[in-house]
């Protein structure tokens, strides 16, 4: 298809395995999307630095397997002494792009965070260690979940941008006037950086609606309605999720969006059968 943008990129998310098993499944599924030749894949980070140690793994393999690699960071419950290791070690194995996020403290931990917002993260990172790092943070066009209000979700996101961030990813969506209206907005309040779309694709709607659910991604009525109309019919799940994907995609890029970034849910197909029809080359 033509891309309005002619520098848009296109990058994959992963999550990082809790056993040797998935770690081992995650650098198939790493070598099979590595051949469509992305700019990069991120790995996240659980709550409270949850999964860092999984994180950090995943990280290394992907980086020696030679990819360009982003991991997920945030303060959660670490000392701003253990993040700055962690910076450390990515820097001396080559990463030079991180994603900086608030993050969230477990619950029942009793620990008290030293760093809360992103913004205070990406000052840290950045009096540490200079621009070493492209900083990614993460937006919302369809408002954060315990945000008081529209504007001050473009407000906070602002001071996110004003400490050093380089670019967005966005929370996923279906709808692709919210997006197109909150980066207007955004464009509005001064900011100027790359507001890349998150893609997620549909696969299992019990799944998405529980995802949706806890992060505050409408799924509009007409695709909640036909996806349950299907009941436990997954292939015909998959493949109106795959349509509506698709169609979705095709819009935010004809639209001159920089970029998709797809969040693969550790799985080959369904974000390669939307890469190979757009012809993403």
């Amino acid at each position: 298809m033509d891309i309005k943008n002619p520098d848009a990129r296109f990058s994959f998310e992963f999550f990082p395995p809790r056993t040797e098993a998935g770690m081992e499944k995650l650098m198939i599924v790493h070598q099979e999307l590595a051949a469509l030749q992305p700019d990069f894949f991120s790995v996240t980070y659980g709550a409270g630095g949850s999964t860092k140690d999984g994180t950090r793994q995943a990280v290394t393999n992907i980086s020696q397997a030679g990819s360009a690699v982003a991991p997920h960071l945030s303060f959660g419950g670490s000392s701003k002494e253990e993040i700055l290791t962690l910076l450390e070690s990515y820097r001396a194995m080559g990463v030079n792009r991180l994603v900086a996020l608030r993050g969230d403290i477990p619950s029942g931990t009793g620990v008290a965070s030293q760093y809360y917002y992103a913004n205070e993260l990406i000052e840290f990172i950045r009096a540490e260690t200079g621009d070493h790092f492209h900083i990614e943070v993460a937006c919302y066009p369809e408002i954060h979940p315990q945000s008081d209000s529209y504007d001050k979700d473009i407000y906070y996101f602002k001071k996110k941008v004003d400490a050093g961030a380089n670019s967005a990813i966005t929370q996923y969506f279906y709808n692709p006037d919210a997006y197109f209206y909150f980066v207007d907005n955004c464009e509005k309040a001064g900011i100027e950086i790359p507001i890349v779309p998150g893609i997620m694709p549909i696969t299992n709607f019990n799944n998405l609606q529980r995802f949706s659910n806890n992060c505050g991604a409408e799924i509009p009525r007409w695709i909640r309605q036909r996806l349950q109309s299907y009941g436990d019919d997954t292939a015909s799940i998959r493949a109106f999720g795959a349509d509506v994907v698709l169609n979705l995609c095709e819009d935010l890029l004809a639209g001159g969006a920089p970029g998709l970034h797809f969040y693969s849910m550790n799985q080959t197909e369904p974000v390669r059968q939307i890469w190979q029809q757009l012809d993403l080359r």
